[in-house]
Parts: structure tokens; sequence; C-alpha cells
């Protein structure tokens, strides 16, 4: 059995989400599909768009976010937030580079964004239990424990869109796919 989710438009969606549809379409000038998707549950929508404000907020950099959140979507080999993270890391001027290496999975050449980078896979490979050499290196990087947390928040906000592109299948938006990414344990 299939079981096909609407993407939600402003005349689809459930009045509850309403609003989230038309924050969406202010912020990003269109409403991406994963937000459509997600509005059929105005609960996990609002959740999700909070923590990605709480997000936002921590002490890590534009670039330092998009780290996380493109390292956290690639080792759940999504392939909506590889694409729009990709995009928004463009728009938030993350070195190519940096962005490059991330969806190879290959060492980013900065040598503390790659300590942010593989820390970041530690905590999702080991579902947080990750070792005191672990942490230690993080923090020989030049991070602090604020940040152990904030790489966690960080995971979680990405795990809430990751999963729900898993099983909903949200496809790709036009503004997103000239950086579409394929998994290469999918291929």
């Amino acid at each position: 059995m299939n079981t096909k989710f609407t993407v939600h438009t402003k005349e689809t969606v459930p009045e509850n989400s309403i609003a989230f549809l038309q924050g969406a379409e202010k912020s990003f000038g269109f409403v991406p599909n994963l937000i459509g998707i997600m509005a059929e549950s105005p609960a996990l929508t609002k959740g999700y768009l909070s923590i990605a404000q709480i997000f936002d907020e921590t002490s890590f950099s534009p670039t330092e976010r998009q780290v996380i959140t493109l390292t956290a979507s690639r080792y759940n080999e999504c392939h909506y937030c590889m694409a729009a993270h990709s995009v928004i890391a463009e728009m938030q001027r993350v070195p190519q580079d940096v962005v490059d290496a991330i969806r190879n999975d290959d060492p980013i050449a900065d040598v503390k964004l790659e300590a942010l980078r593989k820390f970041t896979t530690q905590v999702v490979d080991k579902r947080g239990w990750v070792s005191n050499e672990d942490i230690q290196a993080f923090i020989n990087a030049g991070y602090t424990k604020q940040q152990i947390l904030e790489v966690i928040l960080g995971i979680s906000f990405k795990t809430l869109s990751n999963y729900v592109n898993h099983i909903t299948d949200t496809p790709v938006d036009a503004a997103f796919a000239n950086k579409v990414w394929t998994s290469p344990v999918s291929k």
C-alpha cells in the first residue's frame, strides 16, 4: 500500500496551519513542499518552525549551522534536506568547498569546521552515546560545552524534517532542484 501525502496549498491546508503557510511564503517567497506536507499536522509544523527559529539563535555562525544541518541530513540520507540546505548554504555564503565536502562525505579542509562535522556525525551515529574522547576532541577544536548541547538541538531540528521527508517522499522544490543529491547508499 502506498500512502500519498498532500503537499498542501493555501486552498487545501487545514485551518490551523494557514498561518504557517503564509509565514513560509513571506520568508521564502514560496511555500516549500516540506512545509506544505508538514501542514497536515499543525503541531508538527509549529514545532519544526519553532525549533528552526531557536536553532538560528544558537552561538553557531550561519556556516556552522549549515555544517550541522547538512551533516545530519547526509547521515540520514535525506534527499530533500540535502538539496534545500545546499541552496540555503549558498545563500548564506557558506564556502562551496565546505558544502561539497559534506555532500561527498569528505573531510572539510577547515580544521574547526571538520571537527564540527565529525562531532555531529558521531552524535547521530552513536545516538548521543559519544565518548569522552569525542567530546574532548570537539572542545579541543575550540568549541564549548554549550555548543555540544546546541549540536543536539540542530540534529533534533533536522531529524524532524529528515524523517518527514523519508515517510512522505517530499518532492524537491524547483528552487532547490539544481542541488539535488542522491545518497551513494541508495544508488
